[in-house]
């Protein structure tokens, strides 16, 4: 399939590794210019020089998401770089999991600054010329996680709320021809998955829960991604799709 694509520019926050790294590779597989966007610059400039190396245009940018300057610099150099920014993936985030007795008040506010705070920072900075132009999408990466987990108020909380603003913001920039959407992985099998202490058991008790009885694969979810950000999804505003093999 065609997704109409090629040679536009597309910026992927916390894209150094994980989700974030196989949305970027998607992208350029696609012949979009991609900027790899993540707090870990040594991380970013790794993954961008892989994606060079496999034929695609790529740049690094250090950005923390919860600082509008930084985000601001970091749009600045993208457009320097590759002109006007067409896409944005707002994935950056990370867990800090405690039950609610035990988790304190920065535990709560780095987690969904980073998640929440940081898709609306990043969006404020590129939806204008998104506008302008009349023509941009944005998809949110939330999580499955929005219909709760315990131990994860504070990512569930984050990513539920991500719901609400990819619907906010489908109803504001939908007439300028810009769409807005999310996508909702289940267990996706990444490194930091898998540093998790208890991976085996939570890898047996989501085969178990799962129709389709695997992990998610990063791809699985950039796949989807790659597709809302197409015109082949210019008719799809608003909406979350999970990524989850049917497990909710």
């Amino acid at each position: 399939m065609n997704l109409d694509i090629a040679g536009k520019t597309a910026v992927v926050t916390g894209a150094a590794r994980g989700i974030g790294a196989a949305i970027a590779a998607r992208f350029a597989q696609e012949g979009v210019r991609v900027v790899v966007a993540d707090i870990n610059r040594e991380g970013a400039d790794a993954h961008a020089d892989t994606i060079e190396r496999a034929g695609g245009k790529a740049l690094a940018a250090s950005v923390d998401v919860t600082d509008a300057a930084s985000v601001d610099a970091m749009l600045a150099r993208a457009q320097d770089a590759f002109g006007a920014v067409d896409i944005l993936v707002n994935n950056a985030g990370f867990t800090r999991d405690m039950r609610i007795g035990l988790m304190s008040e920065q535990d709560w506010d780095a987690v969904v600054d980073v998640i929440l705070k940081g898709a609306f920072i990043c969006t404020k900075a590129a939806i204008g010329d998104m506008t302008k132009r009349g023509w941009g999408r944005v998809v949110n990466i939330s999580s499955r996680a929005h219909l709760g987990n315990p131990g994860q108020a504070n990512y569930s909380a984050a990513k539920a709320g991500l719901l609400g603003f990819t619907r906010a913001m489908a109803l504001e920039v939908g007439r300028f021809g810009v769409t807005v959407n999310a996508v909702a992985p289940g267990i996706v099998d990444t490194e930091a998955v898998r540093s998790l202490r208890h991976f085996e058991k939570i890898k047996e008790a989501a085969q178990k829960t799962t129709p389709i009885q695997r992990l998610g694969n990063v791809s699985d979810v950039a796949d989807a991604v790659v597709f809302l950000a197409s015109e082949r999804a210019s008719y799809i505003t608003g909406e979350v799709l999970h990524v989850t093999g049917g497990r909710y």
